[in-house]
């Protein structure tokens, strides 16, 4: 059974794989492209990033692609469902760091620490500066699955209300309410925060409008840790410009890297970071605890698989 990865993780979970699974022939490649056995593949165990419609192609022994990351909106979705290929992710390895770094936004916000650190440099003591708390303060996430409701579970801790968005409003843990998303336009205005979680689908690309941000308190944050793509640059930009809201932090771009001279890096009222809340060392090895557990299932001919994407939606 030829597995072939086209990325090279570190070599101790190389030789662990190796070793639990000596009938497996697992091959390590730096890229899809660098791959020359690729064609030969059973399992792909990819970052999701970088396989196009003719790698699929010609790869007629391809059975399963393992994504080794949540999202996989760059996957030829429509060539892998077109051949009946098992897709799986590392769905909810992210929810600890993205909740963090989630929290940290949260956190900058209110206590006002780049002010902060911006006086201590000018060798200012103002204790003018007026901070806040997250005591009390609304929370309205779009998402509410493992990550969306590991901030919920982080903020109840701060003594927020927490309310989340997803596509029916069933019950979710940790949020006191849920609403579908045809009401998002009647909870925004009740927010203080607004986390974006959402994967990038046809029902989210371009979900956030100008009347949303309209909608929102002008003293709310907006938080994008999801996907770029849930509200156009220039409505965003508009919406800024206009004072709709106080804040954006963003994580997640239509373009990454976002490109040098883009209006988001000097913006006033933007927090750039570079796609990073999910990154931490032990990333992989959740990824690959998924992996073992979704490779016996494979082996052993069973289905119960972790993470197993539905093509048709996207997730």
């Amino acid at each position: 059974m030829k597995t072939v990865f086209t990325f090279r993780p570190p070599r101790t979970l190389q030789e662990e794989m190796k070793s639990k699974y000596p009938e497996a022939d697992f091959l390590f490649y730096k890229s899809a492209e660098e791959a020359e056995r690729l064609h030969e593949a059973e399992v792909i165990v990819t970052f999701g990033d970088d396989l196009t419609p003719e790698h699929i192609g010609s790869c007629p022994h391809l059975k399963w692609i393992m994504v080794a990351s949540a999202g996989i909106d760059h996957l030829p979705l429509q060539a892998i469902a077109d051949r009946n290929i098992l897709v799986t992710n590392a769905r909810g390895i992210h929810k600890v760091p993205m909740a963090e770094f989630t929290m940290g936004f949260m956190l900058n916000h209110v206590k006002r620490f780049p002010e902060l650190r911006k006086l201590q440099k000018e060798e200012t003591w103002n204790k003018q500066l007026p901070l806040g708390e997250l005591a009390g303060k609304q929370l309205l996430v779009l998402g509410t699955g493992a990550i969306g409701s590991e901030i919920a579970r982080l903020a109840q801790a701060f003594q927020m209300k927490t309310m989340g968005l997803n596509r029916s409003g069933h019950p979710a843990e940790h949020f006191a309410e849920v609403h579908p998303t045809a009401e998002l336009a009647e909870v925004l205005p009740e927010a203080d925060f607004v986390v974006a979680i959402l994967p990038s689908t046809n029902e989210t690309k371009g979900l956030l409008k100008e009347h949303h941000f309209q909608a929102m308190k002008e003293t709310a944050a907006f938080i994008n840790i999801g996907r770029g793509d849930i509200v156009e640059e220039q409505v965003l930009l508009d919406a800024l410009h206009n004072e709709c809201f106080a804040h954006a932090y963003l994580d997640v771009f239509i373009e990454e890297p976002l490109p040098a001279g883009h209006p988001f890096w000097k913006h006033p009222r933007v927090t750039v970071t570079p796609h990073i809340s999910s990154i931490t060392k032990r990333y992989l090895p959740r990824a690959f605890a998924i992996l073992d557990h979704n490779l016996k299932q494979y082996i052993q001919g069973k289905s119960d698989f972790q993470n197993k994407i539905d093509l048709t939606k996207g997730y």
